[in-house]
């Protein structure tokens, strides 16, 4: 019995297994082995179907065409969505999109809910967040060299920033920029909205992943910012707070990520378990019939139960008591589910043999766009680190108040 699930859930999942099975992984080979540009009238024709099947931005409250799940609910909605690359976006659920309309929902103002974040949530445009730097290490998220000075109404941006996931296509840029230095450094920068076309916003390139450029959302940019002008009525949220808010913004994104990496997961345990079973080894024999072959099986089952249900726990209770309550969960997810997400990966490359590296099944795919898992959003060191220093100290007072007789 799965405890998470909810009648609404149980609605709703059988639509969207039917919906990724039928239209998606049906046509999957032949779409990852073409220009992803050439797929834009079928995908853009899928998502106006997943629309009218009431099947859009589950996320969503319902007054603004969602579902209104919670984090709970919907992470399950996103494992399924992840068994083939191009489920999130078809369901308008797409990093970062989604973590941008999360953001734009909270923060923005009126103005900028109607230019950008309802457009956004309609699917009629993409964003992209612009943050890492390639100047600074990425481990340490109040280091950066982009600065936004302001003269007058307006502010001024310069900086180089890389890793923008799809800021090939993009309508605008959520930026970080430095704009207080004097500030502490928690305070220092804050968030500006960029449409990307404002002149001195340049789209460098899509940077390579392991020899493949990408395009469009399935892309990462490196942008020159060079005197970019925008009006100060684009900040977003107060000034000074653009640290606060992406703490904010990567609690649910580090949700998002982790079911969508169990779903993968998921999809590359079921190929490496069915490839066990067809391949014949030449003597009389199947491939799963191997030992090391069956302990890999049963270890990646185990694993990637366990990491589904760590990743549920933290959902329901930052849908309880918020990511602030749940943060040590977050980071705990974050490197264990990446963690399991490459391993089983890895093994289900192995057990495919030469035919795991080619483009006749998804996983080569997977492993160019996932092995940065382990990398984006904090390297899991990081936050090994950060876990372990926050369970001394809790371990530590709790030691003192026994000795002082307050346990």
């Amino acid at each position: 019995m799965n405890f998470f699930q909810t009648p609404a859930l149980l609605s709703v999942l059988p639509k969207y297994r039917d919906f990724i099975r039928d239209e998606l992984m049906a046509r999957e080979k032949e779409w990852l082995k073409g220009p992803l540009k050439t797929l834009w009238p079928t995908l853009d024709d899928l998502r106006k179907k997943a629309k009218s099947q009431g099947l859009w931005a589950p996320y969503l409250p319902e007054k603004e065409g969602g579902m209104g799940l919670t984090m709970v609910e919907f992470a399950q909605v996103s494992e399924l969505m992840a068994m083939t690359p191009f489920g999130h976006y078809v369901f308008n659920c797409q990093a970062p999109d989604i973590g941008n309309i999360e953001l734009l929902h909270k923060h923005a103002s009126d103005r900028q809910k109607d230019e950008y974040l309802h457009p956004l949530m309609q699917g009629s445009i993409r964003s992209c967040f612009s943050m890492t730097e390639p100047g600074y290490a990425g481990s340490n998220p109040v280091a950066m060299g982009t600065t936004a000075v302001k003269e007058d109404d307006t502010y001024i941006i310069n900086g180089h920033k890389w890793f923008t996931t799809a800021a090939d296509g993009a309508a605008f840029a959520v930026v970080m920029a430095v704009t207080d230095p004097d500030a502490p450094p928690h305070k220092r920068a804050s968030m500006i909205i960029v449409p990307t076309r404002t002149p001195g916003f340049h789209l460098v390139r899509n940077i390579p992943i392991m020899g493949e450029s990408g395009e469009g959302w399935l892309s990462h940019g490196e942008i020159r910012y060079a005197d970019c002008r925008v009006p100060a009525s684009m900040l977003l949220g107060p000034a000074g707070e653009g640290f606060r808010l992406a703490q904010e913004r990567l609690g649910p994104g580090r949700i998002h990520h982790c079911m969508r990496w169990i779903g993968i997961a998921e999809r590359a345990f079921r190929m490496m378990v069915e490839r066990s079973l067809e391949r014949d080894m030449g003597d009389g024999t199947k491939l799963g019939e191997k030992q090391t072959i069956q302990h890999w099986i049963a270890e990646s089952r185990a694993s990637i139960d366990a990491a589904r249900y760590l990743v549920l726990h933290t959902a329901d209770k930052l849908d309880r008591e918020g990511s602030f309550a749940a943060k040590e969960q977050i980071a705990m997810i974050k490197f264990h589910v990446a963690g399991v997400l490459d391993q089983v990966l890895d093994r289900s490359i192995q057990v495919h043999g030469a035919l795991g590296l080619t483009e006749d099944t998804p996983l080569s795919f997977w492993y160019r766009h996932e092995r940065g898992a382990r990398i984006y959003d904090g390297p899991d060191e990081v936050h090994k680190s950060s876990l372990a220093r926050s369970i001394l100290k809790s371990y530590a007072n709790s030691q003192d108040a026994y000795r002082d007789g307050k346990a």
